[in-house]
């Protein structure tokens, strides 16, 4: 199952594009495709139209911040299957709770380490590729 990068597309969602550029240069290397825009509401039209497999997403951004962009890919019946990683500068239990809550896979709090995004990002795929496994046999 290890490997298996180069089948998943991954959206990065972040305002800040220094953010955006060490996110690509880490899981570019790990062979996945990716996505990248820096608003919530461009985000939900990717992910409605391209289907990534797993959504990378930064709370703090204008117009639409991050719990807002969750609410509606959790509500539409398109992106409600599709696991959301939470990336955000805000470490207090309240912010790392509402994001579990509204439907968020992990919780990453930056600055990560390489390793640490690198792991977070495989487990829900694997979960997603374990499921698709026991729905064929």
């Amino acid at each position: 199952m290890e490997n298996l990068a180069s089948q998943y597309t991954v959206l990065v969602v972040d305002d800040v594009p220094t953010n955006v550029m060490l996110v690509q240069a880490i899981l570019k290397k790990e062979g996945y495709t990716l996505l990248t825009t820096d608003s919530g509401a461009k985000a939900l039209r990717i992910a409605q139209e391209r289907h990534p497999n797993l959504i990378l997403l930064d709370i703090m951004m204008p117009e639409m911040d991050g719990y807002e962009v969750l609410q509606h890919l959790k509500s539409n019946p398109e992106t409600n299957n599709i696991p959301v990683i939470i990336m955000s500068a805000l470490s207090d239990m309240q912010s790392i709770v509402k994001g579990y809550q509204l439907g968020a896979t992990e919780y990453v709090t930056k600055p990560f380490q390489r390793e640490e995004l690198v792991k977070r990002v495989a487990q829900p795929l694997r979960t997603v590729q374990y499921q698709a496994y026991q729905a064929r046999t």
